[in-house]
């Protein structure tokens, strides 16, 4: 149906043109197609008027009456009009997804009854409701129309729907559509109703006077007439034309409105008029009903309250605003008058959103925009009072003092508050009870919900430092909802060790988790002591710059200093500070590398400790010294040996038996020092354990570290070196005196010893000690010298930052002047180089072009203008189109001659054993010659195409094109074939598997069919891995012979995956078969026997050993052995090659194959995940190596890898050859052989002389494992053939398959039978296929052929016809979506195919410019141009293709429109997309630019894919053709041989038995039979069907004689009627036969008789050819 003003005008007019020329009948035929075309004018105004009200698409005009019996739409419509009384949830089967699948149900009835309800609600009169039966069971559809008329006129009227057009004359049917629907009122005996007299009957089921308010309503429209607005108004105020809601400042509104109203009116009333004379008017036919004046009065009621709302929208008067949404001319629901804050809100947001949709052109919302935001800002005020309602239930729980309570409160979603933990109940009741008793008042919702966000966030840092990470804490820390500040993320680890020690001692109290200022108090305290810590490095480094400069003095304030926080500093030592610590810092630099070697805080804190212990030392020591010179100038032996056992004066070898001794020369010793010097000053100096200088004096008790300046040394005392001087003196001459009474020399050996063990001790844990603590040394250093590093690169950050100006200044200075140099330089440059830049610039712009596309392919998001100079590759090219036929042609002839072929060689084999037979007198030469004919039939035909659906009657193509649907349903769903292989017996299951998946598949033709074809593989795999029981071993899975792997296995040794192993192995397998000297013997027992023969050979004498013997007895000779290790070395180098070529032809190996291989790895480790991963791959191995290609090596003559003619076999050495090779290859594959036993078992015998090969096997199968790992790394299929769900849609080409008519039966017949077990679902799509299919049909009423009743003659005719070949091409009945996201997907497809086209003829930066800037003529003129080119190739390539290539109509629709319509359509598409966020306004829609140029990709890899498939399935028909010349040549043979049995048959005279459809001998006598029966007889018998026009009972009287003729096989066939001879004609018997074998049943003879073919052989076979006859 198309649109087309004034069609049914001109039909009228050219009807009136003819009447005088019309007869009755013809006059009446030509009313009831009027009356038709008006009734189909009313459903498609009908359709129109529902489609505006409830927002949907609703099914064709002609589809209409059918779509509206579920009375969903009529539902919907209920609910557009009182949605209070029909809501959504109401209506059954809202998405008629149940009415789809299973068609009516009873309850859709209740979706009429609620329709009812809702024109009873709105008030409309009972006369016009039709019953539940009209709709449901399409009595009384007219009604139906004619009820919604009435009940849109009478919405109208009261403002709360459109006004129905009028569209009599402006639609335009078909013919056909127009004489069905006339079939239609006819069947059903309907009375149109009078559908103008609607107004009429509105206005009379009024209560009031009829005369009164129809002459009230005349008067109006005869005020209307005069175009006096206040002259209509006067009228309009008559109380007797029961007008309302009447506005008396809008008279001219009313005026225009009602004007234009009654002149539309009167413009299809004219055109309606067929017959002015005869035509039946009505009053009402021009003027306007009180139903219309009245709807027309709220229309202009309705826009001008739009406009006044718009008005006060813009002003922001919300008084205004609150009076026009209450005001009745709106109607609208639910207005409050409180919430008109948030009506303002909303209606301007929507006026904002609307307005930027439509270029900011000025707007006027819609009523029903206006009552959807009214019903929103309902809903957000009903939010706010929810809210405000829960922050009292809030502040009550605080009063409450109840934790749970508090929770359950913040919880509620009313309060609309971020999340709420359960764990933190009494952190939230502590922290808000806290609020709240600061604030002495009720808390607000602000702060409620900035505590709720800071506690939740606290609460998130307590789950934190429970968990122990510092680093998931310190993100706690950092969350802004946390408000924690002075955070530094370095101190992140000690933040966790507070916080973690403050938790812990909070753990005993009510709220165990830490708050908010409990968390802040931890990170200041943390932050307070890495200040701390930074001011005291800051002092120890000080002290260290102070000990470099060598000043006791300023050394000792360093130390003094309060932050470096040291302890027991004294005054007094301060030079011995000095010393210590300059040393202690000379130490340290001896063990680095860095010369600035810095003390640390502990090392300067020993040092100072060490130095005020010596000072107590050096004071202890002194006042001994003192004591013992006390004690000799008292002379007192007993107090100088007490004085010198102080500890500090540490003298040893003191013996007291010598007291006397040390008395005496101590005291000399003191008078010699005496006579040397001064005496009385009191110093003296000792020496301490390190050797410093320490200074005493005996009179004042003081100490210095240094000699003080005027010190006089006393010589009056002796010091602490001078007394032990004295001391060991004296002790060792008592000492030498005693050892040498003793064992001096054992003594001094064993003290030796142990000093040199002491000395060796300490310095070895002195070594220990510094090589553990030598990381933390480290580690220490590193983080100072980082300190220091950041303090100078803050120092030059200040240095810049305060000069920043100058910089600037002095740079921009600096750039200036080299920018203007290099410009003159450049300047010159090019000129003096011009012809070399023209150059360039060339370059350069092909660089670009480059460029371009290498953005294209690559960028993620690559600028529109790159894209649009592609775009146009996206378009399908002559070239293209070209390509796609001659693809599409190939694999029709791809499949045609791999069936033929395979047929071909199934007859020949046929052919063999009949022959065979008829050598042993079995078969009769007949039999023999049948079948030579039926070779011979294919030979001939084997080239012929597939019969298509033209040719068959309308039935048989139904059913055919059910039968469409289901092929394509179970190619794309590989379930239900995976399911159906398992549900079949064995035996049935290899017949099923070739007939018909490879069927249904096109033996993988294309790239679409293969990818198909490996998804069922996918499934069927997995199925039968999943069947193996929990018991089962994983290598029962390859014992078991799986049925799946031999159909895998089988599918990839086609044509292409035989290409593959002949490119792999075939240079191989020739190089060892035409190695003459190459024999690979490894059987011990062969190799004796041989060798014996040889030399008795040789020789000419016997040798005398015995020739049986055992494998031992064999292996004793030296030459059985130097010949076998020979053969294993030759074993090895050959497999090895092979091994090489096995591993590097990885990419040859077929996709499928590996894809395979893939899928087989991850169901056994999905069904054995505790198997290993070498226990995987040994299967994995076992299908890739010895399922493929250990046969293709082990017999290469039988998988075509080598050419090998008849009278030229494989030798039996070759064969052992490869034999060995292969077992081999199998072992390593396997990882077999590493024993003997394995070899014992394959090689024959006691095999340990193979040991030696045991490494090679097990390296080998090493790389086994890796090649196999390899080969599973493969792309999905998805990804590998570029297809998805979506590449049907897009596609010019339309799968079709090649299949007989038998596979078709016993496919549907499988299905049937197991499809419970296919298919449990009931919603499941295939039930509906297989209901539309009904019953299994037998082969002659799927194609539509009559076939005698003779059972025998049935049968095998049965049979010939199964075989007729049949080319399907497949489609999908369910065109609707199965969900929202594929509706979105085509919408996706449908708009960049149009932004496809628009970007192609309007440049632009980005789409949304484009989009929003007009198309000039030039623009037009060009996308024109495009779409005529478009549809020329399209012409011509549905010419050359013969219908097999044809451009979805859905999508090349879109792209005829203009431009600018386009460009609107695009908008719209647009903003569905983002509404389902596919693509974004925000980036320009820069998403769908992406997808186009990921569809250019595409296109590309399409076109290569292409290409190589065309050169791949030339290759497959050039390969199957030399295959089929084969054939042909034993045909000839076969041929030549009947043939010669023929004539030698015929040598034997006349027999009868010889008799057939061969040719006599010319000498023989002629003998001809006939008979003759009459039309009555053979008509009886079904030969003869009818004769013409002859009446059965006249068939008696007609004769018919058959007679054979000198040429055998052609029979006279005469016609006779009442004796006269009519006809005559010759019937060849091997036309018959070819007519039958086409499955031709029914022919004419004689022009007007029909004749049943398969009867009439059958009766001349009986009567001629019958052995018995």
């Amino acid at each position: 149906m198309d649109s087309n003003n004034g069609t049914a005008g001109k039909r009228t007019s050219r009807a009136g043109d003819g009447r005088a020329h019309m007869t009755a009948d013809e006059m009446d035929e030509q009313r009831k197609q009027n009356v038709a075309y008006e009734y189909l004018c009313h459903l498609e105004e009908a359709k129109v008027w529902i489609q505006a009200c409830i927002n949907e698409e609703l099914p064709p005009t002609t589809e209409l009456e059918e779509g509206l019996r579920n009375g969903v739409y009529l539902a919907q419509l209920g609910h557009f009009l009182a949605p209070q009384v029909v809501p959504l949830k109401k209506i059954y089967d809202k998405d008629q997804s149940r009415y789809q699948s299973r068609g009516l149900h009873f309850r859709h009835t209740d979706n009429i009854n609620h329709w009812f309800v809702a024109m009873e609600k709105v008030g409309l009169p009972q006369i016009f409701y039709p019953e539940t039966t009209d709709v449901y069971d399409r009595k009384n559809m007219p009604r139906v129309i004619y009820c919604l008329h009435a009940l849109s006129l009478y919405c109208f009227k009261l403002g709360i729907a459109p006004q129905i057009e009028d569209l009599y004359g402006k639609v335009q049917f078909t013919e056909e559509e127009i004489s069905a629907m006339k079939q239609e009122l006819e069947k059903y005996g309907i009375q149109m109703p009078a559908f103008s007299k609607i107004g009429g009957i509105l206005a009379n089921e009024m209560t009031v006077d009829d005369a009164a308010l129809h002459a009230a309503i005349i008067a109006i429209n005869e005020a209307i007439d005069k175009e006096d607005p206040e002259e209509t108004m006067k009228a309009l105020r008559n109380p007797s034309a029961m007008l309302v809601n009447m506005a008396e400042d809008l008279p001219d509104n009313y005026q225009t409105t009602l004007y234009e109203a009654k002149m539309t009116k009167s413009e299809i009333s004219r055109n309606k008029s067929m017959d002015p004379e005869n035509a039946e008017h009505d009053v009402y036919d021009e003027l306007l009903t009180q139903a219309e004046i009245q709807g027309n009065i709220n229309k202009v009621n309705t826009t001008v309250s739009l406009d006044r709302l718009m008005d006060a929208l813009l002003k922001g008067d919300r008084a205004l605003i609150l009076q026009t949404l209450n005001s009745p001319s709106l109607a609208i629901r639910g207005v409050q008058n409180e919430n008109v804050d948030h009506y303002v809100q909303r209606l301007d947001e929507l006026k904002d959103i609307k307005q930027n949709n439509n270029s900011n052109e000025v707007v006027t919302l819609e009523k029903e925009e206006i009552q959807q935001a009214v019903n929103k800002a309902n809903l957000d005020a009903d939010k706010e009072y929810q809210k405000a309602r829960a922050v009292e239930l809030i502040n009550e729980a605080i009063d409450s003092c109840d934790a749970e309570q508090l929770l359950k409160a913040l919880q509620n979603p009313a309060a609309q508050l971020p999340p709420v933990f359960d764990y933190a109940c009494a952190l939230y009741f502590e922290e808000f009870h806290n609020m709240r008793d600061e604030k002495q008042s009720e808390l607000d919702y602000d702060e409620i919900s900035a505590a709720v966000r800071v506690l939740s966030a606290v609460a998130k840092i307590n789950e934190a430092i429970d968990v122990r990470d510092p680093e998931r804490t310190l993100k706690a820390l950092t969350s802004p909802e946390a408000c924690i500040p002075n955070l530094d993320e370095t101190n992140a680890d000690r933040y966790q060790t507070q916080l973690r020690e403050s938790k812990q001692a909070k753990s005993e109290s009510p709220c165990d988790l830490l708050t908010h200022f409990e968390i802040c108090t931890c990170i200041n305290v943390v932050n307070d002591q890495v200040i701390e810590e930074h001011q005291r490095i800051e002092a120890i480094q000080q002290i260290n710059n102070t000990i470099e400069k060598g000043e006791p003095g300023l050394t000792l304030k360093a130390l003094q200093v309060p932050e470096a926080k040291l302890q027991a500093v004294v005054d007094t030592q301060a030079y011995r500070y000095q010393v210590l610590l300059v040393r202690e810092k000379n130490k340290k630099s001896e063990g680095h590398t860095d010369e600035e070697a810095e003390l640390w805080l502990e090392e300067i804190q020993t040092a100072i400790d060490n130095a005020n212990k010596d000072a107590q030392f050096g004071l202890k020591l002194s006042e001994g010294v003192e004591s013992t010179n006390a004690a000799l100038d008292t002379s007192d032996a007993d107090k100088l040996l007490e004085s010198m056992a102080v500890p500090e004066l540490a003298i040893h070898s003191v013996i007291a038996d010598c007291k006397g001794m040390y008395l005496e020369k101590l005291q000399e010793a003191l008078e010699a020092k005496k006579s040397q010097g001064e005496s009385g000053s009191g110093w003296m100096m000792n020496r301490l354990k390190d050797g410093s200088k320490f200074y005493y004096n005996n009179n004042t008790k003081e100490y210095k570290w240094s000699r003080p300046d005027g010190v006089v040394k006393d010589h009056g005392q002796l010091n602490k070196e001078e007394i032990q001087r004295v001391v060991s003196d004296v002790t060792a001459a008592h000492d030498r005196e005693l050892l040498f009474q003793a064992n001096e020399n054992l003594i001094v050996k064993i003290q030796a010893n142990y000093r040199g063990y002491q000395a060796r001790k300490a310095y070895k844990e002195r070594l220990d000690f510094m090589k553990r603590q030598l990381p933390l040394i480290i580690k220490i250093q590193s983080k100072w010298k980082m300190v220091l590093q950041k303090n100078k690169y803050r120092e030059r950050l200040e240095y810049m930052k305060d000069n920043e100006k100058a910089a600037v200044k002095l740079q921009a200075q600096v750039r200036g002047w080299k920018a203007r140099k290099e410009y003159q330089g450049r300047k010159k440059f090019f000129c003096d180089h011009l012809a070399v830049i023209i150059k360039l610039q060339s370059y350069f712009r092909a660089n670009k072009a480059r460029h371009d596309y290498v953005t294209l392919m690559n960028n993620a998001n690559p600028p529109l203008p790159v894209v649009q100079r592609f775009v146009h590759l996206l378009d399908f090219s002559d070239v293209d189109y070209a390509e796609e036929i001659e693809l599409q042609k190939i694999r029709q002839k791809v499949v045609s001659e791999i069936k033929s072929t395979k047929q071909l060689e199934d007859d020949l084999d046929q052919m063999d054993i009949k022959i065979g037979l008829l050598i042993k007198n079995r078969v009769t030469l007949q039999d023999v010659v049948t079948h030579g004919k039926k070779l011979s039939k294919h030979r001939e035909d084997g080239q012929n195409m597939p019969k298509g659906l033209k040719g068959l009657s309308k039935a048989c193509h139904d059913r055919l094109e059910a039968y469409q649907h289901l092929f394509y349903l179970l190619q794309t769903n590989p379930l239900y074939l995976a399911k159906l292989i398992f549900e079949m017996p064995q035996n049935k299951m290899t017949k099923f598997m070739e007939a018909v998946i490879y069927s249904l598949f096109n033996y993988g033709a294309n790239q679409r069919e293969e990818f198909l074809l490996l998804k069922l593989f996918h499934k069927a795999l997995e199925e039968e891995i999943d069947r193996l029981s929990k018991v089962d071993k994983m290598s029962d899975f390859v014992t078991g012979n799986p049925l799946v792997v031999k159909m895998i296995v089988g599918f990839n040794r086609n044509q292409r995956g035989q290409n593959s192993l002949r490119e792999m192995l075939n240079p191989l397998i020739i190089e060892v078969i035409e190695d003459k000297n190459l024999r690979i013997n490894t059987n011990p027992v062969e190799v004796y026997k041989a060798w014996v023969n040889q030399t008795e050979t040789s020789t000419g004498v016997t040798s005398g050993l015995p020739y049986d013997v055992t494998t031992e007895q064999a292996l004793k000779h030296e030459e059985v052995k130097a010949v076998l290790a020979e053969s294993i070395t030759r074993l090895t180098e050959v497999t090895d090659k092979f091994l090489n070529a096995i591993f590097t032809s990885l990419d040859k190996i077929p996709y499928g194959m590996r894809y395979m291989a893939k899928v087989l790895k991850a169901a056994l480790e999905k069904k054995f995940p505790e198997a290993a991963e070498k226990d995987v791959l040994k299967i994995v191995g076992n299908l890739l190596y010895y399922r493929y290609i250990n046969s293709a090596i082990v017999a290469p003559d039988a998988f075509d890898i080598i050419n090998v003619e008849a009278d030229k076999q494989l030798s039996n050495d070759q064969r052992r050859n490869l034999g060995s090779v292969a077992k081999i290859l199998q072992f390593a594959a396997s990882n077999k052989g590493t024993s003997f036993e394995h070899y014992s078992e394959d090689f024959g015998g006691d095999s340990s002389y193979l040991a030696a090969m045991n490494d090679y096997i097990r390296q080998s199968h090493e790389k086994f494992k890796k090649y196999c790992v390899e080969a599973c790394e493969v792309p999905e299929p998805e990804d590998f053939f570029h297809i998805d769900q979506y590449s049907d849609i897009v596609t010019i080409a339309k799968p079709s398959i090649y299949i007989s008519v038998q596979e078709i039966i016993d496919t549907h017949q499988l299905l049937l039978h197991h499809e419970d077990q296919i298919a449990p679902d009931p919603q499941d799509p295939i039930h509906e296929l297989l209901e539309d299919l009904r019953e299994v049909p037998s082969v002659d009423e799927l194609l539509g052929t009559d076939l005698p009743e003779d059972e025998e003659m049935r049968k095998m005719l049965q049979t010939q016809l199964g075989k007729t070949e049949i080319s399907l091409t497949l489609s999908n009945k369910f065109e609707v979506p199965e969900d929202d996201q594929a509706d979105v997907q085509q919408l996706l497809v449908r708009t960049k195919r149009m932004v496809v086209d628009v970007i192609a003829c309007q440049t632009g930066d980005n789409l949304l410019q484009i989009l929003d800037s007009p198309a000039s003529e030039e623009q037009e003129e060009l996308h024109q141009s495009l779409v005529k080119k478009r549809d020329d190739r399209d012409h011509r390539a549905k010419i050359d293709s013969e219908g097999g290539l044809m451009r979805q109509q859905s999508m090349s629709g879109d792209t005829r429109m203009p431009l600018s319509m386009m460009k609107t359509k695009v908008k719209k598409n647009l903003q569905n997309l983002e509404l389902h966020e596919v693509v974004t306004r925000k980036n320009g829609y820069q998403d769908l630019v992406n997808m186009i140029a990921q569809d250019i990709r595409n296109q590309r890899n399409y076109r290569n894919s292409r290409k190589h498939e065309l050169m791949r399935v030339r290759e497959t028909v050039r390969s199957l053709q030399e295959k089929r010349m084969f054939y042909e040549s034993q045909i000839d043979y076969y041929n030549r041989y009947v043939q010669k049995c023929i004539e030698n048959l015929q040598q034997k005279g006349n027999n009868r038995k010889s008799r057939g459809i061969f040719r006599r001998d010319a000498s023989q006598k002629a003998h001809f039979e006939s008979l003759k029966y009459s039309a009555a007889k053979l008509h009886e018998k079904g030969i003869i069907l009818e004769i013409g026009t002859l009446p059965t009972n006249q068939f008696k009287n007609m004769q018919f004689e058959i007679k054979e003729t000198a040429d055998p096989g052609v029979f006279e066939v005469q016609a006779k009627l009442l004796g006269m001879e009519v006809k005559k004609i010759d019937l060849v018997f091997q036309d018959l036969l070819q007519l039958q074998y086409e499955g031709v049943a029914v022919i004419e003879l004689f022009n007007d008789a029909k004749v049943n073919v398969n009867l009439l052989i059958f009766l001349l076979n009986k009567k001629f050819y019958s052995a018995g006859k």
